[in-house]
Formats: C-alpha cells, structure tokens, sequence
C-alpha cells in the first residue's frame, strides 16, 4: 500500500468519524452523548479489524507468507527444471526408499 493510499484512509476514516457525530447529533443526542456512541462505534470497528488482523496472522493467511510460500514453490520448481533425467531418476529412488524406511508414511 503506497503513502498517499494510507493518508487518504485515515482522512476518510476521520471525516467518517465526524459524520457519524454530526448524524447523531441531528437525531437529536446533545453533543457529549454523540460523541460517546461515535466513539463506541470507531473502538468497535478498530477492535474487530485487529481481531481480524490476529487470526490472518495466526493462521499464516498473511500476503508475505502466502509470497514467501509462491517464491518458495518457484525455486524448487525452478531446480527440478534444471535437473538432468538421471538426477531426476535418483531423486525418486532416494524418494522411494525413504517411503520403505518410514514405516509412518
């Protein structure tokens, strides 16, 4: 996410903020009770998106797991490309007979 996109959130998370207060203030609450039930509302919204942003991490649903995890993926794909028939067929027996000694697998 470049700057000027985290400046225009926060701006319009501000403004937000104070349309909500103006929006309960004409529903008729006086000032200090608007802005208590806006206040209410934005620490609500903050704590869900943490909430939110604890389970991406926990679960490793991040952007840079899932990256790291692509990058990963290419360079084996990558050194599996380059390997010659013969290295190929050594990588499946050493494969096989690793399958043999693992009685778990």
């Amino acid at each position: 996410m470049r700057r000027i996109d985290v400046i225009g959130i926060g701006l319009g998370i501000f403004m937000a903020g104070g349309g909500l207060y103006l929006a309960l203030s004409l529903a008729g609450l006086d000032g200090i009770s608007a802005g208590i039930w806006s206040q209410v509302v934005f620490t609500g919204g903050l704590l869900g998106w943490v909430l939110t942003y604890l389970t991406r991490v926990f679960s490793q649903r991040m952007t840079y797991n899932q990256q790291l995890k692509d990058y990963e993926d290419a360079v084996l794909q990558k050194r599996l490309d380059e390997m010659s028939d013969e290295e190929l067929a050594q990588l499946q027996a050493e494969l096989e007979a690793g399958k043999k000694s693992d009685p778990s697998s």
